[in-house]
């Protein structure tokens, strides 16, 4: 194959609501360069374009490292990562993942992991997650990639040749479209339902042991049953395989042009005559709190409950850290260790003008057989030890007080009390319920004999 030419200037757009013009549209937001460093290696820098930075609904490319009141300042200058950081968290967000990287490579029938960033970051597409697109120019156009509903078995096929290293039949590339801009490492893609509305599909994997679209739906609704704030989920059959639909949740509709409600959830919207789509800008938690990736090890909820109120929209900061709290403890009760910052995330009200912590994801219980569990993140005093008494260790960084904190967990544990019929309601059979059994725990499992009492007693 012959040898891409990858440019080292890119434009990045941003889709924004523009009420002037009655279009909710993508308009270029600034461009990204490559640099050579005194030191001979690549560095990148970021320039907002000087019409982008004068709009009412402009929104910051990196919160943190591309401030859009010092680019009105001082328009056209070029902006460098912040150093601790070494790239734009806002960009690093809009590049394609694990399975998206593998399915770029498999199209341009390239070895993995040998492309080039820029390339990563112009293949994965107009429909990826958030409100940014990268593209070659300023005049390329944007690629509505994504399937619909339809095309499923189409996509099953062609991801599972993405999976097993093998050559995707030229049939399938097609179908493809909206796989490279998917997050994590499992296959899923984006595709359109019959009204329009985007979703996550996610697939199984050859290698699953057991029904994982369940045990995800399962604890997703769960979580909704504990009062957090879930997207809608369904799980559908293509031929034999289970399928998980989860609605993009940075997706709105709205009269065209216009944003969404300020504190409203885009999956609460509906196309209808005379309304088009939006998008909602989202940035991850490794973003807003300016860690990189190999760091992201030592953090724990604390810090995530120290950068809400940071970075977060003062109306939204204290619902989001008792929010934050009560994940953290169905964390706990369900085993889900894969509680990383790139699965936290944070979305852009653009009537508040204002981060606000985004719905859940990214929720898989996870069987063990060991007594002592651990989260990703920290939970408390004790570390990333998965216990209730670790996680009231540390409480007032979420809530006002001890009784808070209480409350949060009876209600958290109210609803993983009736696991089963959420689980069965989802087509858990009974050896899938075994399975589970593994992972979700009882209270006194997870409680001290004291903290245990305290939880029990009627208030």
């Amino acid at each position: 194959m012959a040898t891409r030419r990858v440019p080292d200037r890119v434009a990045v757009f941003a889709h924004v609501p523009d009420q002037a013009e009655g279009a909710h549209q993508f308009v270029p937001a600034g461009l990204l360069d490559r640099e050579k460093a005194a030191t001979d290696q690549r560095t990148v820098s970021f320039a907002y374009g000087t019409r982008y930075v004068k709009r009412p609904e402009a929104f910051e490319v990196d919160p943190l490292a591309l401030n859009l009141a010092k680019a009105r300042e001082n328009p056209g200058t070029r902006r460098y990562p912040l150093p601790a950081v070494g790239e734009f968290g806002g960009i690093r967000d809009a590049a394609p993942d694990a399975w998206g990287r593998r399915v770029i490579e498999a199209q341009l029938h390239a070895a993995p992991n040998s492309l080039d960033e820029f390339t990563y970051l112009l293949e994965a597409g107009s429909d990826r997650v958030g409100a940014l697109d990268v593209r070659e120019r300023l005049d390329t156009p944007p690629r509505q990639a994504a399937g619909n509903m339809l095309g499923l078995p189409y996509l099953l096929q062609a991801a599972a040749a993405v999976e097993a290293g093998e050559p995707i039949p030229a049939n399938l590339l097609p179908y493809l479209g909206g796989a490279p801009s998917a997050g994590g490492a499992r296959p899923k893609a984006s595709v359109r339902d019959e009204q329009g509305v985007l979703w996550l599909a996610k697939f199984p994997a050859k290698n699953d042991a057991y029904n994982l679209a369940i045990v995800e739906a399962g604890a997703l609704e769960l979580a909704r049953a504990a009062g957090l704030t879930v997207p809608p989920v369904r799980i559908i059959a293509v031929g034999d395989h289970p399928v998980l639909l989860i609605r993009r949740f940075d997706r709105f509709w709205a009269p065209a042009g216009q944003p969404l409600t300020a504190m409203a959830r885009g999956y609460d919207t509906e196309p209808q005559e005379g309304f088009t789509e939006g998008r909602i800008p989202q940035v991850s938690a490794l973003t807003l709190m300016a860690c990189p990736e190999m760091e992201s090890i030592a953090k724990g909820y604390k810090d995530l409950a120290q950068t809400i109120r940071e970075q977060v929209h003062p109306q939204c900061i204290a619902r989001d850290n008792e929010e934050l709290f009560a994940r953290m403890v169905l964390n706990i009760f369900v085993t889900n260790d894969d509680d990383h910052l790139r699965n936290h995330a944070f979305s852009y009200d653009a009537q508040l003008q204002g981060w606000r912590l985004s719905p859940l994801y990214d929720v898989v219980p996870r069987p063990s057989a060991s007594q002592e569990r651990r989260l990703h993140l920290s939970v408390g005093t004790q570390g990333k030890l998965a216990t209730l008494d670790n996680a009231m260790s540390e409480f007032a960084a979420f809530v006002p007080d001890r009784p808070a904190a209480l409350g949060v967990i009876r209600r958290v544990w109210g609803a993983v009390r009736s696991w089963k019929t959420v689980f069965e309601a989802q087509g858990a059979t009974p050896s899938l319920i075994r399975i589970l059994e593994q992972a979700i725990r009882p209270l006194n499992e997870i409680a001290s004999a004291k903290l245990e009492h305290e939880l029990r007693r009627t208030i």
